[in-house]
């Protein structure tokens, strides 16, 4: 069997492996007695049509509903018996399944983890009743107001692209998706020229990659009978006025008020970077920017967060604020005011450096454990076919200055030109 062996000499050192049908293998020894595996898939909600919106991530929930060779269930018991822990994600961009188990106990336990995700049969009966399941986490998802307030910002944020549409799906599609369609989708998407695993742990890297290559070798790939292609996306232009949607949201204590602004995605990540910093420099933190002049000095605001989100195509600068109806107003004025001043003022050095003390910590202590590792590596070998982002991610930011954040600043955040949504109590 050919294959690609690349070695990354720095605090990590991870294999990179690829299988002959595509299948690319990350794999890592680390010396804690736990062994983690990611499997990866390109497929998210993102590639969905309207009419299967959701499918993605119900096709998550049935991948645990047996196999030709496992009963429904018989996957969890055989984990739970030997102590191990399974659980998976789906995203805009990605769908990811893992499990965490003892060295001594992974080569029972991977291929059953294969298995599942490659070989689901999709029962019609355990369908049904899984149908019934998502429903009620799309009633729950309704019922958080964080979750509402992100959804009405995030139809407002993108016209077209797919990222406006909720992960879960509407009621109303889930309720009349059907289990051969989720089969057709299945064996389209669930690839492995289209999957990453990623597998760090205590045993020898090649040992690894063996159980991981046995695995996919045992499991029988499907050949789709779609004709389904990858929509073609375009990123949308930037807001080029205040586009202001307010509503009514009786369920809710105190009024929310978002503030959002289109940037570049993965496909520009050297263009993320300093968003990334500004973030942090205005809301990670009792001492970033509006935590410290919107809630600490002024009271206008009980709580305030500020997030540069990356989907692969386009992103959005998220600021999310919580506060009485009557400051809405101020809050709004204040922010913008924070904002120009990105736009015309250099960061102090200060605020530069507190904000790379926290990445650089956040990524030595995201890298303790088998499974933030290959969580990490299945991210960016999935989403962007390379592990260099992954290890240069600190070096990256350590090299924003008070130039990169003023013109990202420039570049990507208007005051004077932004999406805004206010949610108000009755």
């Amino acid at each position: 069997m050919t294959s690609t062996l690349l070695k990354f000499p720095r605090l990590n050192a991870p294999t990179l492996h690829q299988l002959p049908h595509g299948l690319t293998i990350v794999a890592e020894q680390m010396p804690i007695e736990a062994v983690n595996l990611n499997l990866w898939v390109n497929i998210g909600s993102a590639v969905e049509p309207d009419a299967i919106n959701g499918m993605a991530h119900f096709l998550e929930h049935m991948i645990f509903k047996g196999t030709e060779l496992l009963a429904s269930g018989e996957f969890e018991r055989r984990i739970e018996e030997r102590g191990a822990v399974t659980n998976a994600a789906t995203s805009q961009d990605y769908t990811h399944y893992y499990i965490t188990t003892a060295p001594k106990d992974f080569a029972d336990l991977a291929p059953l983890q294969i298995d599942v995700v490659a070989n689901a049969r999709i029962p019609d009966e355990a369908f049904e009743r899984e149908r019934l399941v998502v429903l009620e986490e799309i009633r729950r998802s309704d019922d958080n107001p964080r979750r509402r307030t992100f959804q009405r910002t995030i139809e407002m944020a993108f016209d077209q692209l797919p990222y406006r549409r909720p992960v879960l799906g509407p009621e109303a599609v889930i309720s009349q998706l059907q289990p051969q369609q989720m089969r057709e989708f299945h064996a389209h998407w669930y690839q492995p020229k289209s999957m990453t695993a990623a597998v760090v742990g205590n045993l020898p890297v090649e040992e690894l990659i063996e159980i991981v290559t046995k695995g996919f070798e045992q499991a029988s790939t499907q050949h789709s009978t779609l004709n389904t292609q990858p929509p073609t996306l375009n990123p949308e232009p930037p807001f080029t006025e205040i586009v202001h949607r307010e509503f009514i949201d009786e369920r809710l204590q105190q009024a929310r008020l978002v503030m959002v602004w289109r940037v570049p995605g993965l496909v520009h990540l050297d263009q993320t970077y300093a968003l990334d910093v500004l973030a942090g420099i205005l809301g990670h933190g009792q001492t970033s920017r509006l935590v410290r002049d919107l809630r600490e000095e002024q009271g206008l605001a009980s709580h305030i967060s500020v997030s540069n989100i990356t989907h692969g195509l386009q992103g959005i600068f998220y600021i999310s604020v919580q506060c009485v109806s009557e400051n809405l107003p101020h809050v709004e004025a204040a922010i913008a005011q924070h904002i120009l001043k990105l736009n015309t003022e250099r960061v102090t050095e200060v605020e530069i450096a507190r904000v790379r003390t926290q990445v650089a910590n956040r990524f030595i202590f995201g890298n303790e454990t088998p499974s933030q590792r290959a969580n990490l590596y299945g991210y960016y070998q999935s989403l962007l076919g390379s592990l260099e982002p992954a290890f240069n991610y600190p070096a990256q930011i350590q090299a924003q200055d008070a130039n990169h954040l003023m013109q990202a600043a420039q570049n990507y955040l208007s005051p004077e030109a932004y999406g805004l949504v206010i949610l108000k109590p009755a």
